[in-house]
């Protein structure tokens, strides 16, 4: 498959740039298994990077000008920047991700010497929730990180690379994307803290089930959806807590029973309704893991379910869509567990089924889904795959 995608990508690159020496790189999407909207709240996720992403052909210019082309949007043509002194540039489309990295590197010293001619080619949905932007920006990072021998880790570039979202673009995101996009590993899922960036690999052993991913085909934008309220209600939150807890840095540090406890002193009911979302799901998250680890499978797809549950109810981010998605695959015999994942407003969910059940998930769910929405859902079988690295 790689094969017949670089033979592509390389005559496609030698008819828009020229015939250059180019080099391959990759970086992942990323599903995550739960926990959703705890990564700003300073609590755990446990996202592994996936066999689909993003694809970049790279060649070396002699001057200060980078010319990228992405064949999954080339309607919009040949977007080109200059490697230093970028601001945001609505005209300038998807490649405002590349060139905030761009800017971002530059403002921490690390300046580029010349730009690229750069291919791009996705195997993500697009608007599927399954990260593009971070898997853009994180492979912008490694091709400026390899080209100039800047010597950073890939932690570095996944920080830097969630400064470009925040910063450049203004999507105020936490570091999960980022971080499992370039930290995946294959085979496994990361347990990672965002308060302190400590994280653990764990093995997913799923014998005789898969994670299957459903597209919803609903379109969702981050930076113009309810995503930055919801964090500012959280942050209000937060601040109401702390009047009475006055050492609390975040949300993820509270259990369920601390904050059953100091609820009340939120005084917005529907700042409450979301904090308690960030509160439990990170609980939850913790017990899944352990769940997982004990190979208790049935366990952790219910604390699946739970997590729907909460993010439908308490944090209002599932939707119609979503919600049809992940009630249809309760029903299925096979199904362990189903919930959204990402951001939500649109976007994917993510359940574990059992093989023998994957066609009659996909044509039930399928069917029913498509006479109540309207439109059909698309389904993947997803393998967990390594973070972002250049292709040898």
């Amino acid at each position: 498959m790689e094969k017949e995608i670089l033979e592509k990508m390389q005559a496609e690159f030698s008819k828009i740039f020229g015939s250059k020496e180019t080099r391959l790189y990759f970086s992942p999407g990323r599903v995550n298994l739960i926990g959703e909207h705890t990564d700003y709240n300073g609590g755990h996720v446990f996202p592994c990077a996936i066999s689909l992403g993003t694809y970049a052909l790279v060649a070396d210019r002699q001057d200060d000008k980078t010319r990228m082309f992405s064949l999954n949007l080339a309607d919009r043509g040949v977007m080109e920047f200059p490697m230093s002194g970028l601001t945001y540039d609505k005209s300038k489309d998807w490649a405002n991700y590349p060139m905030g990295v761009v800017k971002v590197f530059e403002d921490a010293g690390y300046k580029a010497s010349h730009g690229f001619d750069i291919l791009i080619y996705g195997t993500l949905p697009n608007g599927s929730g399954l990260s593009s932007s971070a898997s853009l920006e994180v492979l912008t990072a490694l091709i400026l990180n390899d080209a100039f021998a800047f010597g950073l880790d890939m932690v570095t570039m996944v920080k830097l690379s969630q400064k470009a979202e925040n910063t450049f673009v203004g999507v105020n995101c936490g570091i999960m994307d980022q971080f499992a996009v370039g930290m995946g590993r294959k085979d496994c899922a990361i347990l990672l803290d965002c308060n302190t960036l400590e994280y653990r690999y764990s093995k997913i052993a799923l014998t005789g089930a898969s994670i299957v991913i459903a597209n919803t085909n609903k379109p969702h934008s981050l930076a113009s959806s309810a995503y930055n309220v919801r964090r500012a209600q959280c942050e209000h939150a937060l601040n109401e807590l702390r009047e009475v807890r006055p050492d609390l840095h975040a949300l993820g540090e509270l259990s369920n029973e601390a904050f059953n406890q100091l609820a009340g002193a939120i005084s917005e009911p529907l700042e409450r309704q979301r904090a308690r979302h960030a509160v439990m799901e990170n609980n939850r998250t913790l017990a899944a893991v352990e769940a997982l680890e004990a190979k208790d499978v049935a366990r952790f797809g219910k604390l699946m379910n739970e997590s729907h549950y909460s993010l439908r109810d308490d944090y209002d981010v599932t939707g119609r869509e979503l919600d049809t998605l992940a009630e249809l695959a309760w029903q299925v015999d096979g199904v362990i567990g189903s919930r959204m994942t990402g951001a939500g407003f649109g976007g994917c969910t993510v359940s574990l089924v059992k093989d023998e059940a994957i066609e009659a998930f996909k044509e039930k769910v399928g069917k029913a889904y498509t006479e109540k929405i309207g439109y059909a859902p698309s389904f993947y079988v997803a393998n967990i795959a390594d973070g972002t690295h250049r292709v040898k």
